[in-house]
């Protein structure tokens, strides 16, 4: 005899399974979108980490090695914190579709070379962490795809030289930051430091490396001093150069120049970079038109613009239909929604004379007055109201001074003997079974007590 299988027990056990997947490990700590998993002595990633994670702390364990696609499946993830781990190298394809990540700290492992396919798919990467490493190389093509990138850190590592060609106005137009202090470097490219985009060159730190002491060098950071960089001017100290490469031979170039008297200074490669803000209130369903005027009045400009929600924005790439973009670089958006909320930069770039300027903007888009009554000011209003209506109701009672007319107490009917008016019970009931009934108020006569009848 074939019976069929009983389907609760597969369904049961699929749910089963399912809710396993959204589980918090047991040696982890986790909110609503945040799961700590630090110092849990961790040698391999944990299988069941809940998708809807935003932030996931992996610091100070014992990671040395993930697999490709490792954090596929946390398509929220923004915040990945991997310091104080054993990673000595990174998978192929270890962030493939985890391109939602905005900040990534690797700091404190094992790292030594930085190779071209590590960071492949995070295009929404701003913030990258790669400082007290082992790093004695960075290739050429690692920071290619990182066009979101805002800061970097590379420093206390053992770097001999690093990439700067490869980094351009159009393939890092947000980069602001460049970590490169406490490393090896000797000599630097300074032809390609110059070309530098003018934004990066206010964040270029390289304090504490080994630089040789030459005009070149000399005449690059004259003119970052002349401008009041801040990375020059906080760590004027921790700049120092070596005379003829004897390390015993060291000076603070920026204190002590004259052994640079005989050098020539040339001319300022590019003017600094002007930054305008502005904030935006408008409400939700109005269109909305950001501007990008800049400093720069030139008639071959291009424009790019970074939003929270698209991320980079030109002319060739825009498919929102929503959005759209215009020669003059204005960024419009036909029905603004809460969640285009944020801060959008626009970058004016100049390609002839090699001059950008950057306009942000920080766009709020409320609610409707109507939704923005939630039902907290509802419930707050029915209080109110129920405690007027209370104290009316105890101190709008009928008056109860002495002018007033006193209810007359309630008397105890005295009953006589009158055979005159004797009446059978049966004579009483045809009285009043016709009569509604009446309230019996006790009357008080001057003469004594007396009931009388009110219909």
């Amino acid at each position: 005899m074939i019976s069929r299988a009983n389907p609760i027990p597969i369904l049961v056990l699929f749910c089963l399974l399912h809710s396993t997947e959204e589980t918090c490990p047991s040696m982890c700590l986790c909110t609503s979108d945040t799961v700590s998993c630090s110092s849990s002595g961790l040698t391999k990633l944990p299988k069941s980490l809940p998708t809807f994670s935003i932030t996931l702390d992996l610091n100070h364990n014992h990671l040395s090695w993930l697999g490709a696609r490792s954090f596929s499946r946390m398509s929220r993830l923004e915040k990945l914190w991997m310091a104080h781990n054993q990673m000595s190298s990174l998978t192929y394809g270890l962030f493939q579709n985890a391109s939602s990540i905005r900040y990534l700290d690797l700091s404190s492992n094992k790292l030594q070379v930085v190779e071209q396919h590590y960071f492949q798919g995070l295009w929404r990467l701003e913030e990258l962490m790669l400082f007290n490493n082992k790093i004695t190389q960075v290739e050429a093509g690692t920071l290619s795809s990182l066009s979101s990138l805002k800061k970097a850190y590379f420093s206390l590592n053992q770097l001999t030289n690093f990439p700067f060609f490869s980094i351009q106005d159009h393939s890092h137009p947000f980069l602001t930051m460049l970590d490169l202090s406490s490393n090896r470097m000797t000599h630097l490219p300074w032809e390609d430091l110059k070309a530098l985009p003018s934004l990066l060159q206010r964040g270029l730190f390289l304090h504490n490396n080994s630089l040789i002491c030459d005009c070149s060098m000399y005449s690059v950071f004259w003119h970052w001093d002349l401008r009041g960089y801040d990375t020059l001017r906080d760590f004027t100290e921790e700049h120092t150069c070596s005379i003829y490469g004897d390390p015993r031979a060291s000076i603070q170039f920026l204190r002590h120049t004259r052994f640079f008297n005989n050098c020539t200074m040339e001319r300022a490669v590019s003017q600094p970079v002007t930054v305008l803000l502005s904030k935006v209130l408008v409400t939700e369903g109005q269109r909305v038109r950001l501007d990008c005027q800049t400093s720069l009045s030139s008639a071959n400009l291009s424009f790019t613009w970074l939003s929270p929600k698209q991320g980079i924005i030109t002319q060739y790439n825009i498919d929102d239909t929503l959005m759209s973009m215009f020669a003059n670089g204005t960024l419009e958006i036909q029905a603004a929604k809460v969640n285009d909320s944020g801060l959008y930069v626009c970058t004016a770039m100049d390609i002839i004379q090699v001059l950008n300027a950057t306009r942000e903007i920080n766009v709020t888009v409320l609610l409707p007055a109507a939704e923005s009554f939630n039902t907290g000011y509802t419930t707050l209003l029915g209080c109110v109201v129920t405690m007027i209506l209370i104290l009316i109701y105890l101190y709008l009672t009928p008056c109860r001074c002495s002018c007033c007319k006193q209810p007359k107490p309630p008397a105890i009917p005295v009953a006589t003997y009158d055979p005159g008016n004797l009446t059978s019970t049966a004579d009483q009931h045809k009285i009043h079974r016709n009569k509604h009934v009446a309230f019996m108020q006790p009357m008080l006569s001057e003469e004594g007590l007396e009931w009388t009848h009110e219909s």
